[in-house]
């Protein structure tokens, strides 16, 4: 980094940026985003279990993770998204 004029350093571009920083723990943002799906599971549950839905809501809760899972490693291309 260079400063100029003892203001803010500016970023060295001609460095590729570091793995530690938001993508250094590839797997852990597609595991979060599953995780965020378990309220949805536990709350379609309750609600079959008091008879408030059928029980397809099931069906359409569990889908929605799948299809989460699904756009997830699709888009990272199963390698946290680095070719």
């Amino acid at each position: 980094m260079s400063t100029h004029d003892g203001h803010r350093p500016t970023p060295d571009l001609s460095k590729p940026p570091d793995s530690h920083g938001a993508h250094g723990n590839h797997g852990g943002h597609g595991w979060m985003m599953l995780a965020c799906c378990i309220p949805m599971i536990l709350i379609a549950v309750a609600l079959v279990a008091t008879g408030v839905v059928g029980v397809g809501w099931l069906l359409v809760a569990f889908t929605c993770v799948a299809l989460m899972a699904l756009i997830m490693r699709a888009t990272s291309g199963g390698d946290g998204g680095h070719h």
